[in-house]
């Protein structure tokens, strides 16, 4: 995937999400078709951690199911680092278990800042993020 495009509301929600957890990190999926996110579900942090994050795999299932129901397809997993990098960690390289866009929002002087990243054979190369 070369690109992932969000409306700016579902980008202000997922902010307000990561801001209103911090400085504890927090995740969610993004579904979608055709490189579009259509709907953000919100999944808890079971890891309760700053520094990584542990979707609570109920939560994730239900996303899944209701993903598969709606016609839709996992187009991204997001996740916050409060304290940064804004870009992905040795950590996230080793637990990225789908072929979907991963979306670190990481605050920056003060302000939230996502980028997307695809990650593979353990590497990653940066996705550009359409907000619109």
């Amino acid at each position: 995937m070369q690109s992932l495009t969000i409306s700016k509301e579902q980008y202000q929600s997922m902010v307000a999400y990561v801001n209103f957890h911090a400085p504890l990190e927090s995740c969610g999926l993004l579904a979608g078709r055709d490189a579009k996110v259509e709907k953000i579900f919100f999944v808890q942090n079971q890891a309760h951690s700053a520094v990584r994050y542990v979707m609570n795999p109920i939560e994730q299932l239900n996303a899944f199911e209701w993903i598969d129901s709606n016609g839709m397809n996992l187009l991204g997993i997001f996740h916050s680092h409060p304290s940064g990098p804004e870009t992905v960690s040795p950590t996230d390289i080793a637990q990225a278990a789908y072929a979907v866009t991963y979306i670190i929002l990481a605050r920056v002087d003060g302000r939230w800042r996502a980028r997307g990243f695809w990650i593979e054979d353990g590497g990653f190369r940066e996705v550009t993020l359409q907000v619109l």
